[in-house]
């Protein structure tokens, strides 16, 4: 009988099966050049996908003027980090809601949330909020006049045409002793809703994006601030008084709710929460838009 180490043995050279040797590297190659070679190719690998960490460009909605201006340095920070943007702007407050619900853009950047509310109430959007942005405080306009205290009797004063934004050009002039207004109503005001009108005003509702042309006919207008800068105004001196900083308007970004879990969305809102783009919004427009995180 052989013994147990010797029958291996054994079998291996009466087998016809052959014992396989260790693998032997060809070409000359040492397993050092194959892991340096390895290293180089996973290299540049990365530097391929980090370009293209998500697989479709986002269509993003804006009004022209800071939305706008803000949102490319958005795209800025968002292209280092893997998801790229394509900005679209439009010139209504409308259009960019309906756009986001039908499928033609991803998210959009230009509201406040009492107005998205109103839009999902009155539309039936299947669109939902994900982020705070900015804060534009809105204002009241005069070529005519130098301070409130000009302002006549039986004076005009145009306000925008929704309702979300006309209800809150009223709390506006309320906040400021101008009118008053019924309390009951909270943010959900009209001109009808006016109970003390002392220098009996009129009021003119329009387009908002044409209340800053309307100031030629009008004696003030209260203007939110896009259009106020995007007309060569500034906001943070220019109005004859000025709403505060209410949490209620702050902006906020907006995208279908079924996306609202995606990672490029989580990747939208931490790049346009980044310290450039805060950084951006403080030296560029120094006061008149106020980041809201």
């Amino acid at each position: 009988m052989l013994p147990i180490g010797a029958l291996g043995a054994e079998k291996g050279r009466n087998s016809d099966v052959p014992i396989e040797s260790p693998p032997t590297l060809k070409s000359g190659l040492h397993q050092g050049d194959i892991m340096r070679k390895l290293l180089v190719a996973a290299t540049i690998l990365a530097v391929f996908t980090a370009g293209s960490a998500f697989a479709k460009t986002v269509r993003i909605g804006v009004t022209p003027g800071p939305h706008a201006q803000i949102m490319e340095k958005v795209k800025e920070v968002a292209g280092k980090n893997g998801l790229e943007l394509d900005i679209q702007e439009f010139s209504d407050y409308v259009i960019p809601n309906m756009a986001l619900a039908d499928g033609a853009l991803e998210a959009n950047s230009f509201q406040h949330k009492p107005y998205l509310d109103n839009q999902v109430a009155d539309r039936g959007f299947d669109i939902v909020s994900v982020a705070e942005t900015v804060n534009f405080p809105m204002g009241l306009y005069s070529k005519k006049l130098k301070n409130i205290s000009e302002l006549a009797d039986g004076a005009t004063i145009a306000i925008p045409n929704d309702p979300t934004n006309g209800g809150r050009a009223l709390l506006v002039l309320a906040e400021n002793g101008i009118i008053k207004l019924d309390p009951s109503k909270g943010l959900k005001v009209s001109a009808l809703d006016i109970v003390e009108n002392p220098k009996n005003l009129k009021f003119v509702e329009l387009d908002a994006a044409q209340l800053p042309r309307s100031m030629e006919d009008v004696d003030a207008a209260v203007i939110n601030t896009n259009y106020a800068m995007e007309a060569g105004l500034n906001p943070a001196t220019d109005p004859l008084v000025r709403e505060g900083e209410k949490a209620p308007y702050i902006n906020i970004l907006v995208v279908r709710t079924a996306d609202k879990d995606a990672d490029w969305v989580k990747t939208l809102i931490s790049s346009y929460h980044s310290g450039e783009v805060k950084e951006f919004i403080a030296t560029t427009f120094k006061g008149s838009v106020i980041p809201a995180w």
